[in-house]
């Protein structure tokens, strides 16, 4: 069994980053610290890069699709992990899941019509339906005690009056961190089959929730919705490949999916990436080892950040993830402004995070930080935070002294 170091900090400069190269050209000061954009700091399973080296090594890279092989790894991967059973027509291969969801907007609703979201939510949910012509309306996620649930009143309020066509489900959430449980997605999905309402639900970080808290595939949950719902996957946050271009949507219903691929046409896009597809296979037929301790060191992490937050920066309060392998940040308690927070975070603690309002519902006071890093790295991230909100009291100290 192969042991993956994932302590090894690589340099991620100049390599076109959007990460780590790209942060003056977003407004940033040149040297924050990024823990922003969902990609990790680790390298790929090594059975990921020896496929990709064979594939380099010969050489051509011509237009691509792929056999059989690659649907058993993929189908395999969530048999065994999530007890759910797929079938090969049903697999579309999109580049990515927010093509994906812009093409099931575009195929299952008209201009105008209304698709819900659940805020603070993974902020391409807005745009996917606001820049396609459709309305937003919004069932925002309770946020009580340190933990969000869903307001299935509010929930099944908006479909009715609001005349909703379409639901957007984030699952396992981002950027809150839940792993709905067998009960919230059966709930979901009763509203949802009793109205007749369209699901899509984005289950990208899947293979990260922890194991008190399992994740359950939306189909697998509702099998009756099986002509009304779409499940959208890929490896990419699961194997660090988003720049790869791969991802796999699930579509049962030949009706839907006669839609969707009416649109991916529209849209003019045909073959996958090359390598892209290469790494998908490779990855659910080998990546399992290191996916395994890959979460154990996120845990791990994770448990270092709580630790650090509750002896050193108590203003700032963890909501304790279910999954995901980010931290959302309650930082309520240090008594800034919305902006006041950017600023603070930014300028005086030099970090790059993603601020919590851009997420919208009840994010202003909440900042998102990506786990997946070096142990050094999230260290050093948390250092800054913490002079920057010691700076802060002693600020506030010398205001209330009047020593200033």
């Amino acid at each position: 069994m192969e042991q993956y170091n994932f302590d090894t900090v690589i340099d991620r400069q100049n390599t076109n980053s959007l990460k780590y190269d790209f942060a003056v050209e977003r407004g940033k000061p040149a040297d924050v610290l990024p823990l922003w954009v969902a990609d990790m700091d680790f390298p790929a399973p090594r059975p990921v890069l020896e496929a990709l080296h064979r594939a380099v090594d010969h050489g051509i890279f011509g237009y691509s699709d792929v056999k059989s092989d690659y649907y058993d790894a993929v189908a395999r991967w969530f048999s065994r992990r999530f007890g759910w059973q797929t079938r090969q027509t049903w697999l579309v291969k999109t580049p990515g899941v927010v093509y994906a969801l812009a093409m099931a907007v575009r195929a299952l609703t008209r201009p105008g019509d209304a698709v819900l979201i659940q805020p603070p939510v993974y902020y391409p949910f807005f745009s996917v339906i606001g820049d396609n012509g459709r309305t937003v309306v919004e069932n925002e996620l309770v946020y009580r005690n340190g933990r969000y649930s869903v307001d299935f009143e509010d929930f099944e309020r908006k479909i009715v009056e609001r005349q909703v066509k379409l639901f957007l489900l984030c699952s396992p959430h981002n950027p809150v961190g839940r792993v709905w449980s067998l009960e919230e997605l059966r709930r979901i999905g009763g509203i949802c089959k009793k109205y007749n309402i369209y699901v899509i639900s984005d289950e990208i970080h899947c293979d990260f929730s922890f194991e008190e808290h399992p994740h359950h595939v939306f189909l697998e949950a509702n099998p009756e919705l099986a002509e009304q719902a779409i499940v959208c996957t890929a490896p990419s946050k699961t194997f660090n490949l988003a720049g790869l271009q791969v991802s796999n949507i699930w579509i049962p219903s030949g009706q839907i999916r006669e839609a969707f691929l009416k649109e991916i046409d529209r849209s003019g896009y045909s073959q996958l990436n090359t390598l892209g597809l290469v790494a998908c296979q490779a990855a659910y037929a080998s990546g399992g080892e290191w996916l395994g301790q890959c979460r154990a060191y996120l845990r791990e992490n994770l448990d270092y950040l709580r630790a650090y937050l509750g002896e050193n920066i108590p203003e700032i309060r963890l909501v304790e993830p279910e999954g995901t392998y980010f931290a959302w940040l309650d930082c309520s308690g240090l008594g800034l402004s919305r902006r006041g927070l950017d600023d603070l975070i930014v300028n005086r603690a030099k970090l790059w995070l993603d601020a919590g309002h851009i997420f919208g519902g009840n994010g202003g006071q909440f900042q998102r930080v990506v786990l997946a890093c070096p142990r050094a790295t999230l260290e050093q991230a948390l250092e800054r935070l913490k002079l920057a909100a010691e700076a802060l009291r002693k600020e506030r100290g010398a205001v209330n002294g009047h020593e200033i």
